[in-house]
């Protein structure tokens, strides 16, 4: 899948982040940077070169960036930006000890439910001040997301991309069924499946890969009106009786003949592509993907199966790495580059991914060179992001766990979600004691 470095490379690495954060006691300086460089034009000081670390190296990305980055360099004659690109595995495994060392990046790009665990180990500068100087608030940017960047009292990011669920909808398999309009609600959605399943099609494939079946599912637990975590991040939730609606709702898909037993990793999109089934709930890097080319298809905003809209996305945020002995100059013309960036984003959406700057994103001229994201754009308005805690993701990994059991039949989705959320809460126990609540 193109874009399973979004969550996935991250699931993957937890290993290695927290082998290296363990004992941190952090990089440089932690106060936050006042800025006293960025003139109305942006950075005013002494000419730096600046090191820009990412992991964009699949799809579109690979080629944009460098282009991006060499037109900001163009245009700031007192900053150079070095473009170092890596591995998202290989970026978590190597910059924690790298900040500790002085030879971190000045800027990187982190996942949202990566922010909390490098910010518990004083690993980001606190950037309220330096982020307040360039402008930004959290009116810039989807709801919610900005507060992302937010850990135990500070502000250490600011948000870059956004990437929601969507349904895809193919259109030739839907209208041999004889369905034409794009199901909305739990009514709609499970009679165009019943449609579909008398024409011998079985309509959408549910799997228990994070890609795709666990962000189903976190939509759709919050649609039922539950949350993955409480406030503080002490106990899981995911098991609450939200979360067991939710489970079940996929769960009978199965049951229910909507869906076969057992879809392989990626097999929901690839029958979709294939002409198999005529819904897959997926992001919106899909837009991006050439196998979708002689393909009659459209993309759509996932049917409210719950009480409240709502839907999973990913976010991925501009950090400022508080390397030992980090220099402040290069902090803040490191800020000047995210500003930039975030201004000049409007080619971004060529990635499958959208711009978070609403300036950008809510330029009319975006929706008319992309046309396929619009349906995405317009669900930011209840769109829901990572949670925000050290070492989180080793609980996250056991909701997919508890997809597995349930869609395997192993469990009820009921136990599924109860073993799960008691796994989980040990480690989040483990987890205060390591980074500190």
């Amino acid at each position: 899948m193109k874009k399973r470095w979004i969550r996935g490379a991250a699931l993957g690495v937890v290993a290695a982040v927290t082998v290296a954060l363990t004992g941190c006691s952090g990089g440089g300086d932690q106060t936050s940077t006042d800025g006293a460089s960025l003139g109305e034009g942006g950075y005013s000081g002494p000419k730096v070169e600046i090191t820009f670390w990412n992991g964009w190296t699949g799809g579109n990305a690979p080629k944009l960036v460098p282009q991006m980055v060499d037109k900001f360099n163009s245009e700031h004659d007192n900053i150079t930006v070095k473009n170092v690109v890596q591995e998202w595995s290989d970026i978590a495994s190597k910059l924690p000890l790298a900040i500790q060392s002085g030879n971190g990046p000045d800027v990187a790009v982190l996942h949202g439910d990566d922010l909390g665990t490098y910010a518990a180990q004083n690993l980001l500068t606190k950037a309220d001040n330096l982020i307040s100087t360039l402008g930004y608030s959290a009116k810039d940017f989807p709801p919610g997301v900005f507060d992302k960047g937010n850990y135990d009292g500070a502000q250490y990011a600011v948000p870059w991309s956004v990437t929601p669920l969507g349904l895809y909808i193919n259109t030739d398999v839907a209208a041999k069924a004889g369905i034409t309009d794009v199901p909305t609600d739990k009514q709609g959605y499970e009679a165009a499946l019943e449609a579909l399943k008398t024409s011998g099609v079985q309509g959408e494939w549910v799997d228990s890969f994070v890609f795709t079946g666990t962000f189903e599912f976190e939509s759709l637990l919050w649609q039922f009106g539950g949350e993955l975590y409480n406030e503080d991040v002490t106990k899981a939730t995911f098991n609450s009786e939200a979360g067991v609606q939710a489970l079940t709702w996929m769960a009978d898909h199965i049951s229910k003949g909507w869906s076969p037993a057992d879809v392989s990793q990626d097999g929901d999109i690839n029958a979709l592509i294939a002409g198999n089934t005529a819904y897959n709930w997926n992001g919106v890097w899909q837009t991006t993907n050439t196998a979708f080319d002689g393909v009659q298809w459209k993309a759509a905003a996932v049917p409210q199966i719950g009480t409240q809209k709502a839907v999973w996305s990913s976010s991925t945020h501009w950090v400022f790495p508080a390397n030992k002995g980090q220099n402040t100059d290069k902090t803040t013309a490191a800020a000047t580059f995210v500003k930039w960036m975030n201004d000049n984003a409007a080619e971004w959406a060529s990635t499958g991914e959208l711009p978070a700057a609403n300036t950008v994103r809510d330029d009319p001229s975006l929706v008319a060179n992309y046309p396929n994201l619009k349906p995405f754009i317009g669900e930011l308005d209840y769109a829901h992001y990572e949670t925000v805690a050290p070492g989180i993701n080793e609980a996250n990994a056991l909701i997919t766990t508890a997809l597995s059991n349930a869609l395997t039949g192993k469990m009820s989705p009921k136990e599924a979600l109860d073993d799960a959320a008691k796994q989980a809460d040990q480690i989040l126990e483990q987890n205060q004691a390591k980074y500190g609540g």
